[in-house]
């Protein structure tokens, strides 16, 4: 059973996607994810869409049907405010369909899809992205960036892109991984980090393809992040020093979770407990 359900999720998301927008710093593109200034990176804009330009490279030139001509069908896994699917769009011709949890995401999602005019191309709707509706088109590329850890179980989420993604289509997964998180110490940093972000489903690399293959997909390649992401920086630090001095209570579980398990993930993604690692595979015929 996972730790948190859906309504915990949904909650959960309902509350602080305010906060992740307004704040953030990808707040403003509606980016609620890490920037990554990787190959070719030259400034902050570039390094939030550095997990989306991977994505493209994955479903540009990429038919509906091989051959048709027609764009295709790119499902976002988790959309949050809708802002990769709006950066999909005006870099690619694509239709595209994202799914989030939260009201409160799929209400901004909409507000956010009309102000740029791209409501005939693309839409989000609130829905789980286990039990996905059968008005969802077959896709030619899905992708989750930081939503696969929240699913119930590894299991549910494959099986349901195996339903969703078209022979021969492709899924991506950006997302943490867990490494050698042995001791005392990186285990607490784990479960911190769990508690305070509502993981559910955190996999080892292996275990991550093991799990894509039984649900039929071939494993094509993964690239790790980590070394390009941005960990220490003067205000991760403050939060850092924060949560030594109040480490003592449960603060996982109030208001500021979110930010024990963010300051508790730096700990494990400078340390090698835990790597942010993009996973793309191929659904077999």
């Amino acid at each position: 059973m996972p730790r948190f359900d859906a309504s915990q999720i949904r909650g959960y998301y309902d509350k602080q996607t305010a906060g992740f927008v307004a704040l953030g710093q990808g707040g403003g593109g509606g980016f609620i994810h890490r920037a990554v200034w990787g190959p070719g990176v030259a400034d902050r804009a570039q390094a939030f869409h550095f997990v989306e330009d991977s994505i493209a490279k994955v479903a540009r030139d990429r038919s509906a049907t091989p051959g048709s001509g027609e764009p295709p069908h790119v499902v976002d896994l988790g959309c949050g405010v809708g802002g990769s699917l709006t950066y999909l769009a005006s870099v690619m011709p694509m239709r595209g369909t994202g799914l989030t949890l939260s009201p409160v995401q799929a209400r901004l999602a909409h507000g956010r899809i009309e102000a740029l005019r791209l409501s005939d191309r693309i839409r989000c709707i609130e829905a789980d992205y286990t039990e996905i509706p059968s008005s969802v088109a077959p896709a030619d590329v899905a992708f989750a960036i930081e939503s696969f850890v929240h699913g119930p179980s590894a299991v549910a989420f494959f099986q349901a892109c195996a339903r969703l993604v078209r022979p021969g289509g492709w899924l991506v997964i950006c997302d943490d991984v867990l490494r050698a998180a042995t001791g005392a110490r990186a285990q607490r940093a784990v479960e911190q980090f769990r508690r305070g972000w509502h993981v559910n489903t955190l996999l080892t690399h292996d275990e991550l393809i093991a799990e894509a293959r039984a649900a039929g997909f071939a494993h094509e390649g993964t690239t790790n992040l980590t070394p390009w992401l941005e960990l220490g920086r003067p205000r991760d630090r403050a939060i850092a020093v924060f949560v030594a001095v109040f480490g003592w209570l449960p603060l996982e579980r109030t208001p500021v979770g979110h930010v024990v398990g963010g300051s508790a993930l730096q700990t494990c993604l400078a340390r090698g407990w835990i790597a942010y690692e993009l996973t793309r595979f191929q659904k077999l015929t």
